[in-house]
């Protein structure tokens, strides 16, 4: 059975942990956090709930360890797919001989986890159910008391300018009544990527990526004489997403 969605839980003992994988899988439209766990035997209960697609897990917990828990999970009929992550790298082994997706050592490299993430897509098919997406589908924008349909393909970028959402082509710009997390969602079939928290771009439209300060970068579009930011955080798996 394919699946459009990768439904996720992050197990940390501590909160700083799951905060961090929450910020870093923002930028992965296929990602969707279903839930949370701070124990070994929390995320058990969680998993058999939930039935998650893919389990991020901490190692050194208290009371149960995150090898432990894999253990349990991989004896289920349908597991997740686990990734490890964790501040010690001398158990890699260890995870990778219980069928580990990925093994990440914190603070976690962003590249490493883009890498990661693609390997679960392709074993869950995640890219041949996007390339059944409805692609003939519109996305119905405002302007001047009119509804316009707009082609994905023609949207060179969109932001949040205060509460409004604005969709920029070649022509004009749009309103959306979409969040741009929404749009974000509803883009995601397309080569759309989330690179500011206030600016979602069509990469196809990408010819110049400049250095800026403090490792953010400025993009420059086709027929766009805005430049565009991009967050330090989301330089790396944009590069991964764009390059050959």
């Amino acid at each position: 059975m394919t699946i459009t969605k990768i439904r996720t839980i992050i197990v940390d003992d501590e909160k700083y942990g799951r905060e961090e994988l929450h910020y870093l899988l923002r930028v992965f439209p296929n990602i969707v956090i279903v839930g949370e766990a701070q124990s070994g035997t929390e995320a058990i209960a969680k998993v058999m709930e939930l039935q998650p697609d893919l389990l991020f897990l901490d190692i050194e917990m208290p009371e149960m360890n995150g090898k432990d828990v894999a253990t349990i999970i991989k004896q289920m009929k349908q597991p997740p797919y686990i990734v490890f992550a964790t501040a010690y790298p001398q158990f890699a082994v260890d995870a990778f001989q219980l069928q580990a997706k990925g093994y990440l050592v914190k603070p976690i490299d962003e590249v490493q986890l883009a890498e990661t993430i693609s390997q679960v897509e392709d074993a869950l098919d995640i890219k041949s159910t996007q390339e059944k997406t409805n692609l003939t589908a519109k996305l119905a924008v405002d302007k001047e008391d009119t509804i316009h349909f707009l082609d994905p393909e023609s949207i060179l970028y969109a932001y949040r300018d205060d509460k409004n959402t604005k969709v920029q082509t070649n022509i004009a710009a749009y309103e959306s009544k979409l969040t741009l997390k929404e749009l974000e969602h509803r883009l995601a079939p397309y080569a759309f990527f989330r690179v500011h928290k206030s600016y979602l771009v069509n990469t196809a439209y990408i010819s110049e990526m400049n250095a800026w300060f403090n490792g953010a970068y400025q993009l420059t579009l086709t027929g766009v004489s805005e430049q565009i930011p991009v967050s330090r955080n989301y330089v790396k798996p944009l590069r991964k997403m764009i390059e050959l």
